[in-house]
């Protein structure tokens, strides 16, 4: 059925929540454009008029939605080449969704993204829609067909499993840089000791490259081997050319509110790098280089000013 003008402004004004809420239940900004499209054509398709509270029937249709996403990509991983990343979002994407809260901004870090694959589809779902967006129990319980008590039950079991791996120091976008500044040094001096002076003990370096770009299977873990990893990785030379595509800039800024190094060829994102950082140093290093995942992220990049590169090559 045709949609009114009132009832489209209706959805319209609900996408920027939609859209948050699916990005931090799939960790992939197409999968949520997707989802949210699909839930436009299940709106439109309805007797909008009988549909009493309209915010509350289309986050669970999107949830519903996302929950068989969500159901289909654990199998879909099994089969996926190498280590799966989240897809990153640059500072100011509205997907990135409320920052009001510490519990807001974590909720869509990139730490807490990866994390949140330890749990099942219910479990991400209570988490998500508790810990990022204050949904009472009694309305999760509603959306997912369970008890208000099993649902209180999964959210203290999800945030168990999220919180034995979060180490996250919050910092503003000033720190961020001077982080990735400091980083980058580090990386390209030719050395591995000063690397392993801003690494924690138990760092890790991961990569995404989905099958279509080179990447290492496994995590390299430990401060030295990831001094190592990175020491190489920012060695220029042909190898490296040959590896992006060309001559290539780096940037500093922001991905999912953590310091990132944005590596750009001919205006086209490469890589993004986010860094984790605990009080004793940077906990993980991981790199999306899969490019269906950049694509968004070189989008919102051309359309800003991001100043001179740190670096050339």
């Amino acid at each position: 059925m045709a949609l009114t003008r009132n009832h489209a402004d209706r959805f319209e004004a609900s996408m920027p929540r939609l859209q948050a809420i699916a990005y931090r239940l799939l960790g992939s900004a197409s999968d949520a454009e997707d989802a949210v499209q699909d839930t436009f054509l299940r709106w439109q398709a309805a007797d909008v008029d009988r549909i009493e509270v309209p915010e509350a029937w289309l986050t669970k249709v999107l949830t519903n939605l996302c929950l068989n996403q969500l159901t289909s990509a654990r199998a879909r991983r099994e089969t996926y080449v190498g280590q799966w990343l989240p897809e990153p979002l640059l500072a100011g994407d509205p997907m990135l969704g409320p920052a009001d809260t510490a519990e807001q901004r974590e909720s869509v870090s990139y730490a807490v993204l990866t994390l949140m694959e330890r749990l099942s589809p219910n479990e991400r779902v209570v988490y998500v829609l508790r810990e990022a967006f204050a949904y009472p129990h009694r309305q999760i319980a509603e959306i997912l067909d369970i008890t208000e008590a099993a649902s209180q039950q999964i959210f203290h079991r999800a945030g168990k499993h999220v919180s034995d791996g979060k180490t996250r120091t919050e910092v503003d976008e000033a720190a961020a840089r001077r982080i990735v500044e400091e980083f980058l040094a580090a990386a390209t001096s030719g050395r591995t000791e000063p690397l392993v002076r801003l690494l924690t003990d138990d760092a890790v370096a991961i990569g995404d490259g989905g099958g279509k770009v080179p990447a290492r299977a496994k995590a390299f873990e430990g401060a030295i081997a990831v001094a190592k990893y990175l020491r190489g990785l920012f060695k220029p030379g042909k190898a490296q050319l040959a590896l992006a595509g060309g001559a290539y800039e780096v940037y500093a800024t922001t991905a999912n509110g953590v310091p990132a190094v944005v590596a750009l060829v001919e205006g086209r994102i490469i890589a993004v790098m986010c860094l984790e950082v605990t009080g004793e140093g940077i906990a993980a290093c991981r790199a999306q280089v899969n490019p269906d995942k950049l694509e968004r992220a070189t989008r919102r990049w051309a359309a800003a000013d991001h100043g001179e590169p740190l670096f050339r090559t």
